[in-house]
């Protein structure tokens, strides 16, 4: 398990599996996010098997498929209601972290600087410059 900390409240990682949940609980995470359609991924690391493991541990589990290329707003907003409900930090999964990234970057126009949201990915790896016009466009609503 990989964790890469976006900020102090929120970091993203590739695929875990339910061993990696108790890991998550003690680094301090009170909610993890699944941004991982079901078809994607083997049957015992689909939703509802991750979401019984996590709250076994008294993780909150919150599913939040993402189709790569056609993020919605409501996934935006899941995504940042979940951020806002969490009891303390969050940890967002998906095949990579990209998706975790980029709904991170779209749920976040607006409130820090374009070049942070771009850069801060970066850091691990995640090209989100494609999206600089998208987050220029949405911090000017």
């Amino acid at each position: 398990m990989d964790i890469r900390a976006l900020t102090p409240t929120y970091a993203v990682s590739p695929q875990i599996d339910p061993t990696d949940l108790p890991a998550i609980k003690a680094a301090g995470f009170t909610t993890v996010i699944n941004n991982r359609p079901d078809g994607e991924i083997p049957h015992d690391l689909q939703n509802d098997q991750m979401s019984r493991a996590a709250q076994a541990l008294g993780l909150t589990f919150v599913t939040n498929p993402l189709i790569p290329g056609n993020f919605t707003h409501d996934n935006i907003a899941v995504q940042a209601a979940a951020l806002a409900g969490s009891t303390g930090p969050v940890f967002a999964y998906c095949a990579s972290g990209n998706r975790c990234s980029i709904v991170w970057a779209l749920m976040n126009a607006g409130q820090m600087p374009t070049d942070d949201l771009i850069g801060i990915p970066a850091r691990f790896g995640y090209r989100l410059d494609h999206l600089r016009p998208t987050l220029d466009a949405l911090a000017a609503k």
